[in-house]
């Protein structure tokens, strides 16, 4: 692992650390120790939404241009302000201005280290890197909140204060240690090959990459766009889970990714990335089936918990064989000079996804029961079907970069080398 790749997972986890301190009690800030009320506090959700939606159809362009790590430093510096006004912000103008701020900073981080990973690492290395990328998250963010949970004892303001100032830290103590990365040279839209040109609709005619987009809003949909809205509303009424039930739900889920990103690493970089996106379904069908076991089934209480929290675990496994497969593909689907676009309409298709998951989940996971676990079990197996049907779209070198190394090793007359790691 080079000097600039280790920069940038320390800048992933200080990042996603410093996000962990803030994002599980922003309602509670925003609606009780603020007193703005619940319907503030769901704007501020919302705001978050709505800044990334408006600002990633510009980054990929910006990245290209200029490259990932001036925007990555401009979208930091964006960020702190953001989370350091939020901690200060007494009434609504300001606390939806501050989460404006800090919502585009935090959307235009994704894109821009995603394409600094790209460029630090070889199509042999960048199954690992985005592995370690995801694992260094999740890492942070639990740990973050943990920690933060601890500091926010008796819900005053100037507990929520300090609380957004170490974010706003983490994301300046990253601008100092990401000014030190150097990148290496890669072509920019501005003096880039033609095929680097044509931005959005070169990108809409690779038909590739649309199936991908559109694998991709179906997956994010299915389950990050449920985490927190309609799986768990249906998990507390009906299968009468408690608050803190699902908060160990969730660190079952961050477990799983854990314990599991690594173990799974070697099984999903050996085998083509669209049948492990189409595993990824049928492991998801299987944790919906648990889902409605708990909460429509006629088991004990303790039977309905430990299957709910199956079902975060599960969909934490799925994740673990996601995160090193959807992201360099994006990636090798990208022409020369254009992988900051790339990266971006993912990342726009992403948070789409997060926008209307929990608009549709949420009313259907607190009163629909039956329906929603039957949509969401199809969505997953459509997640299967859609994944089959984009391996057909790929070429050999996209779906299974690992064979084709090991045939052109071969072909040469070497042995047949292990996949390295970063």
């Amino acid at each position: 692992m080079g000097a600039a790749m280790r920069r940038i997972h320390v800048g992933n986890a200080l990042s996603a650390f410093g996000l962990g301190f803030t994002v599980p009690f922003l309602y509670v800030y925003v609606a009780q120790v603020r007193e703005l009320g619940p319907t503030t506090a769901g704007l501020v959700l919302a705001v978050f939404a709505v800044a990334a939606l408006v600002v990633l159809p510009f980054t990929g362009r910006a990245v290209d241009r200029r490259g990932p790590l001036p925007v990555l430093l401009a979208a930091l510096v964006t960020a702190a302000i953001g989370a350091m006004s939020l901690g200060l912000a007494a009434n609504t103008q300001l606390v939806l201005a501050s989460a404006a701020l800090l919502g585009a900073g935090q959307a235009v981080m994704q894109p821009a280290l995603a394409t600094m990973i790209v460029e630090c690492s070889t199509p042999e290395t960048r199954t690992r890197a985005f592995a370690m990328q995801f694992f260094l998250q999740n890492l942070g963010l639990g740990l973050g909140g943990l920690i933060g949970g601890q500091i926010v004892k008796h819900e005053r303001p100037g507990d929520f204060t300090l609380l957004f100032g170490i974010e706003a830290g983490m994301f300046l103590v990253l601008v100092a240690i990401m000014a030190t990365v150097k990148l290496p040279a890669q072509p920019r839209i501005g003096d880039a090959t033609p095929q680097a040109k044509g931005g959005w609709k070169r990108l809409f005619g690779n038909r590739a990459m649309v199936q991908l987009c559109v694998l991709g809003f179906v997956l994010f949909f299915a389950c990050y766009g449920q985490f927190e809205s309609g799986l768990s509303a249906y998990g507390v009424e009906a299968a009468g889970i408690s608050p803190s039930t699902l908060g160990i739900a969730l660190a079952a889920n961050t477990g799983a990714i854990v314990a599991a990103q690594f173990l799974v690493l070697k099984f999903v970089e050996r085998r083509k990335r669209s049948r492990v996106i189409a595993s990824v379904g049928l492991i998801w069908a299987v944790a919906w089936l648990f889902a409605g076991y708990a909460g429509l089934g006629h088991g004990s209480q303790a039977m309905a918990t430990a299957a709910f929290i199956s079902t975060y675990a599960l969909f934490g496994i799925g994740e673990a064989m996601l995160s090193p497969t959807v992201a360099p593909l994006v990636a090798d689907l990208a022409p020369d000079g254009m992988v900051g676009q790339y990266n971006s309409a993912f990342a726009l298709v992403k948070q789409l996804a997060l926008a209307v998951g929990p608009a549709v989940g949420g009313p259907m996971g607190a009163s629909l029961h039956g329906p929603y676990i039957v949509l969401f079990v199809l969505f997953s197996l459509g997640i299967t079907v859609l994944a089959v049907k984009l391996g057909r779209s790929l070429t050999p070198a996209q779906d299974h970069p690992w064979a084709e190394k090991r045939s052109l090793v071969v072909r040469e007359g070497k042995p047949a080398p292990e996949v390295a790691g970063v």
